[in-house]
């Protein structure tokens, strides 16, 4: 055992940070269904610069990147309380249409609609 946190912790911490700020912009799970959309990731890599372990206390940022394509970027940090970053992790993301079950051609607009603060999502 070597004591630090298996990498999947890393993803869950990404994870609520993500929702956490689609929360913040003022969308919820239940307006994206309603709108016939869902989130969906394509790909993750996560980049460890040191290890964390069981108790310590993180900060993770969260920073969307959006143009007119079907896929977004989320960027994001994992940085201990002194401020060293434990990782950075780099997600392509984009919105999926429910019934048709293909990405849709503009995330932003959706985002755009939904959120009561879009700055939040870089719009």
């Amino acid at each position: 055992m070597l004591g630090h946190l298996n990498q999947s912790v890393y993803l869950n911490y990404a994870e609520h940070a993500r929702w956490s700020l689609v929360q913040a912009a003022g969308v919820s799970q239940e307006s994206l269904i309603a709108k016939g959309v869902g989130p969906v990731t394509l790909e993750t890599t996560i980049r460890y610069k040191r290890e964390l372990r069981a108790g310590d206390e993180v900060e993770v940022t969260c920073d969307f990147h959006m143009d007119e394509s079907k896929i977004f970027r989320v960027e994001q940090t994992i940085r201990k309380t002194d401020g060293t970053v434990a990782a950075e992790i780099s997600a392509t993301g984009g919105l999926m249409d429910l019934k048709e079950r293909k990405l849709v051609a503009d995330p932003r607009e959706y985002f755009r609609a939904l959120a009561t603060d879009p700055r939040l999502f870089g719009l």
